[in-house]
């Protein structure tokens, strides 16, 4: 039977139509675009599908299960820093040999091992079971300040899941890493806010693959090069972007983005539909790398804001956009035909601002670096206040968005603002960042900059795999740190970003050739110098308190790309005098028990 119908809102009737037709269908039944309703399957076939919402007021997430289960079947669903079984915080539905069902708090050790946790975090709300269908809903506060539980935070949040066969005498001592188990990342903190109205003249241009057969691999990243219709000679506004993955192919489209090529408008590209990073892709495509739209799993459409629209089109406007697509294939089956893509809804109702990007973070330079074997290791990017004083009208700007990226070895990106040496609030953060989760986010709150504000954006990078060091540069196998903040109204700045000063640079060079033996050289590039160098963990020490000290160049680009005037080398790094205070933690109650349900 229901346990616990109540539905915390205060607005019991509104949460019912949000999560109960769901439980009791197998299509969900609201719309999704609502903005306060979401959705993801958990697993590559779908058998485990989740639906959440949030409620800020008491600082929980509310999610529901449907699981194609057997009658004893059991099956757990909860979090981990990154993806593992091991180490992770779940709530668990099973059955016990008298038939009973039970739904219970657990945590798993470095080895996989369940414990039940003594304090209860799993509030049930709802139970249903139907033939092979389970339903189950249940409440999950952000932060319960049980050492046992996960942190809910803004950001990336890893959602694991284990299954297996039932019924259980007892949940102590299973083995999840011995059971079925898989991982989805999701944002589960999403904004609630309904989407603002489209103009009656908005069309819609999809950008899809055409029949593309997806490789047997576990990962392909697939690109294809598409063309505007003549429409776009003239300037319009993109209100509006969507998924348009083909049905039935949810579970192998993982994430997807769609770039602008930055080329001259009156340049034919050459054709190209295959792998990303096919040897065989004309290199001219590699300028098809402004962001226009990016979604991953879980993700609703994104709107820009009434006032604010993304200019595409015009005059000096290249027609052509890459459609870059994640397919995550873990089966390795080689049946899967897909023409997904991004719908993108536009207008030639001008809204009063146009939209920007802004890039801060690092110069795409191999003069940063990661040792490797290093568990964690941090780069920032400067965006000083001299270029933002440079650059920013005096009114500055509102950013309401914002897209981080890196690429393979990164963990956590964030990005701090400042103003006079004093920290403001956070501009965004993803502790548990991934380079396979990339999707433009909206801030809960939209950020005021400046002109002499700076922001200080930190990437922690994880390269314990890697035998050499990992250079910054454009290939997969580099690394970045980039924030791409969205906001207007649009300005001549593009790029605000920083890398070491050259000197700087070769003074450590020169150092670690006299004083170490390395065999780092004058006349040596940046790249051979860094690979000349025996990465012990104290020269990694070393090089990182180099980048902590020494002074930068700076990137402060005009959007033609040529620098705003002024003396960008050996600028001082942005220190931070009077940093806010730590957020205190708001933790829930403990009086939850284990329940004992009788079955439908």
């Amino acid at each position: 039977m229901w346990e616990r119908c109540h539905l915390i809102f205060g607005i019991a009737l509104a949460i019912a139509q949000l999560l109960l037709p769901a439980a009791l269908k197998e299509e969900k039944q609201v719309d999704p675009t609502t903005g306060s309703y979401f959705d993801v399957p958990l697993d590559h076939r779908d058998r485990f599908h989740l639906y959440w919402t949030i409620n800020y007021v008491d600082r929980e997430v509310i999610m529901e299960v449907r699981a194609y289960l057997n009658t004893n079947d059991w099956i757990g669903v909860g979090f981990s820093d990154r993806g593992n079984i091991s180490s992770a915080d779940l709530c668990i539905f099973w059955v016990d040999r008298q038939g009973d069902s039970h739904f219970q708090d657990v945590w798993t050790d470095e080895a996989g091992y369940i414990s039940v946790d003594y304090h209860d975090d799993c509030s049930l709300m709802a139970l249903r079971r139907r033939d092979h269908i389970t339903h189950f809903v249940f409440s999950r506060r952000f932060d319960t300040c049980d050492v046992q539980d996960y942190v809910i935070e803004d950001g990336t949040t890893h959602v694991v899941y284990a299954t297996g066969k039932g019924p259980l005498r007892r949940l102590e001592g299973l083995r999840l890493t011995k059971e079925e188990h898989d991982f989805q990342r999701v944002q589960l903190l999403k904004i609630l806010d309904p989407p603002p109205a489209l103009p009656e003249s908005t069309k819609i241009f999809s950008v899809t693959n055409d029949k593309v057969q997806v490789p047997d691999l576990e990962t392909t990243y697939w690109c294809s090069l598409h063309k505007l219709p003549d429409e776009f000679s003239d300037k319009h506004h993109i209100v509006k972007y969507e998924t348009d993955i083909q049905h039935g192919n949810e579970p192998v489209v993982h994430h997807m983005e769609v770039f602008h090529c930055e080329v001259p408008d009156d340049l034919e590209l050459p054709y190209w539909n295959g792998p990303c990073f096919d040897k065989s892709k004309p290199t001219i495509l590699e300028t098809c790398k402004r962001v226009l739209a990016a979604w991953a799993m879980g993700a609703p459409p994104f709107y820009y804001p009434e006032e604010a629209g993304l200019p595409i089109g015009g005059n000096n406007f290249s027609h052509y956009v890459m459609l870059e697509v994640h397919y995550n294939n873990p089966e390795q089956r080689d049946d899967w035909v897909d023409s997904s893509g991004m719908r993108l809804f536009y207008t030639n109702d001008l809204r009063p601002y146009d939209a920007g990007i802004i890039e801060v973070g690092l110069e795409y330079t191999d003069k940063m670096a990661i040792p490797p074997r290093q568990q964690i290791f941090e780069l920032n990017g400067y965006c000083v206040a001299e270029c933002t004083r440079a650059g920013l009208p005096p009114e500055g700007i509102t950013i309401f968005a914002s897209q981080l990226h890196t690429h393979l070895t990164g963990t956590r990106v964030l990005t701090k603002h400042s103003r006079g040496g004093v920290e403001l609030p956070e501009l965004n953060r993803d502790n548990h960042y991934s380079t396979h989760f990339q999707e433009i986010r909206f801030l809960k709150q939209r950020v005021q900059l400046f002109p002499g504000d700076a922001l200080i954006t930190t990437c922690r990078y994880n390269t314990t795999d890697r035998e050499n060091i990992t250079l910054g540069g454009f290939a997969i196998s580099d690394e970045m740190c980039v924030n791409y903040m969205h906001y207007f109204p649009k300005t001549n700045l593009e790029v605000c970003k920083s890398s070491i000063d050259t000197q700087a640079l070769q003074a450590f060079f020169g150092y670690m050739n006299e004083y170490h033996d390395e065999a780092t050289a004058l006349d040596s590039s940046v790249h051979e110098n860094y690979h000349a160098i025996h990465w012990s963990q104290h020269n990694a020490n070393f090089l990182n308190k180099l980048y902590q000290s020494a002074p930068i160049s700076m990137q402060c680009n005009q959007s033609s790309g040529d620098r705003f005037p002024g003396y960008w080398n050996g600028v001082p790094i942005t220190e931070i005098l009077y940093p806010l205070p730590p957020t205190p933690r708001s933790c829930g109650d403990k009086d939850g028990k284990e329940g004992i349900l009788s079955e439908v």
